[in-house]
């Protein structure tokens, strides 16, 4: 499966709302919004699974996001 799918299953299983999308210059952007910790777990099953294809992370703490509902990947 890729990446966008099973960061989509990782996250509905972790009842975490947001988004998974391609962005043009070939990095992917996930947005994210639930409790710090399950954010914490969310980021480690996502290391776990892709640790061999990630090159790098950047990570921003946001308020909350407006009107994520569900987890979508955005094509």
């Amino acid at each position: 499966m890729g990446f966008r799918y099973t960061v989509r299953d990782i996250a509905i299983g972790l009842a975490i709302n947001g988004l998974v999308r391609n962005l043009d210059d070939g990095r992917v952007e996930v947005l994210a919004e639930a409790e710090e910790a399950d954010l914490n777990v969310f980021l480690e099953r996502i290391k776990e699974n892709f640790s061999h294809y990630i090159k790098d992370v950047e990570i921003e703490w946001l308020s909350e996001i407006e009107g994520l509902k569900d987890f979508d990947i955005v094509f």
